[in-house]
């Protein structure tokens, strides 16, 4: 037994790891309950239960190959390969396998830690699957999101070994990107800007239709109560953001930038309080409720690359300034009659200023490499922060996300089909598929009584919300 694989420092760290999980379902949860208070009632267990599957196709895969993936850039560091990375972190790899007290630490130290990781990240390989699916609930075919959740794990995990960590192709050489905003969000929104296209508008939702007179939601009270319980759940994921060295416990970021848990956290904080602030004079302004649920998320989004690097007043001045990108890609959206209302304002918008800001005001910042390594590729912290690489990763991101979609799309729409159609979408999925409720029946209302119908005014009952 090597009793230094599992000593109580270890075990400190583990648990700092290990609740970063914890956080990481408790976004799950948020999700859901936004999901829940947004959707029409005659979807809500249809949609619901979809992101359930979604989250853990995307989990099971994870733990398949995922994690193997991101894995191989601290391999491919010391001489190893991607071959050698997948024989020990599959689902039946050796490592993946071991208990911690049986591994040599001259083999590989500290490997308790690794092996909560892939919990740790195969819970974000879910949340992609739960993201990407607000842009096509309540029309795409189930089986059609559910091959796409099991591909859209795989690019994902490939898009995290490229753009987050400290050693991996992109992230080595200066792309900045502390809580993995490309690979988890970014892409994401790629993949809804290419199927929001494909899948075209729900019925009633811009235009009348005959059994959805009005687009009302079940409960925005509930969207708030997940908007809060995403906000108390990452600050949990924020810990495990973190690489902690001796001496005692020295904090590191995942990209080898100089931090602390202190900075990173009220970095945290006072990103989403700017976002709230000026989400909800945009609200008050526009009389759009949209914006508060918006606006702190906004605010979030646009520091999450750079809470490590950041101190708390550029923190504030960043995400006070997010909601108004989310807003202007948001008003784009709806003058296009483009139904997708919260990927695309979101991570497409707040998340691609965040990523450019941090390219800006923190020019020249010094990360990358690995800790310990004095010379050569790997070098510690060699690597600067610059817009050019910041650039380069939105484009990569957002890349994978619209090629993964297209090509998904051209397979799957002549196959097992894509789309619901508009007069089922419109009955209820619920009644569709689980002969839950009531159908919605045709209400005979048409043309100008139909318009006449919906109250249009921004944040009641406009289907745009």
């Amino acid at each position: 037994m090597f009793a230094e694989q599992v000593t109580l420092s270890s075990l400190v760290q583990n648990l700092i790891y290990a609740s970063g999980t914890v956080g990481a379902i408790m976004v799950v949860i948020g999700l859901l309950l936004i999901d829940a208070g947004t959707v029409r009632t005659n979807n809500l267990f249809n949609t619901t239960i979809e992101k359930v599957i979604g989250f853990f196709i995307g989990f099971a895969t994870y733990f398949f190959c995922g994690f193997a993936f991101w894995a191989s850039q601290y391999y491919i560091m010391a001489g190893g390969t991607l071959a050698g990375t997948f024989s020990d972190w599959w689902l039946g790899g050796t490592l993946a396998n071991a208990l911690a007290q049986n591994v040599d630490p001259a083999t590989f130290p500290g490997i308790n830690n690794f092996q909560i990781f892939v919990f740790f990240l195969a819970c974000f390989a879910g949340i992609v699957n739960v993201l990407f699916h607000f842009a096509v609930a309540e029309r795409i075919k189930p089986g059609a999101y559910y091959v796409m959740a099991f591909v859209a794990a795989i690019m994902s995990s490939i898009l995290s070994w490229l753009t987050w960590g400290s050693v991996g192709p992109l992230t080595n050489i200066g792309y900045h990107d502390f809580f993995g905003v490309g690979f988890v969000y970014l892409f994401p929104a790629g993949m809804a800007l290419a199927l929001s296209w494909k899948l075209g508008a729900r019925p009633g939702i811009f235009k009348p239709h005959r059994k959805v007179p009005t687009y009302d939601y079940p409960s925005v009270g509930l969207a708030a109560s997940g908007l809060m319980t995403i906000f108390a759940g990452l600050p949990m994921v924020i810990l495990s953001c973190l690489f902690f060295f001796d001496p005692q416990a020295l904090a590191v970021s995942v990209t080898m930038a100089d931090t602390s848990v202190g900075i990173a956290f009220n970095n945290y904080g006072i990103a989403w309080a700017a976002g709230a602030l000026s989400g909800a004079l945009l609200a008050y302004k526009t009389k759009k409720f949209s914006y508060l649920l918006l606006g702190p998320l906004a605010g979030y989004v646009s520091g999450a690359p750079a809470f490590d690097v950041y101190v708390p007043w550029q923190m504030f001045l960043v995400a006070l300034g997010a909601p108004f990108i989310a807003y202007a890609v948001y008003e784009f959206m709806q003058k296009r009659e483009i139904d997708e209302h919260k990927l695309l304002p979101l991570f497409l918008g707040a998340g691609t200023y965040g990523l450019i800001m941090v390219g800006i005001l923190e020019a020249g910042t010094a990360r990358g490499g690995y800790l310990g390594i004095e010379e050569g590729a790997y070098a510690y912290q060699h690597g600067e922060i610059g817009i050019v690489m910041q650039l380069a990763g939105i484009v990569t991101c957002v890349a994978f996300g619209v090629v993964t979609a297209l090509v998904l799309a051209l397979i799957l729409e002549p196959t097992i089909g894509l789309r619901v159609s508009d007069d089922d979408q419109a009955t209820g999925l619920d009644h569709l598929y689980w002969e839950l409720g009531e159908a919605a029946r045709d209400t005979g209302v048409t043309g100008v009584e139909a318009t006449n119908s919906v109250d249009h005014r921004p944040g009641i009952a406009s289907p745009a919300e």
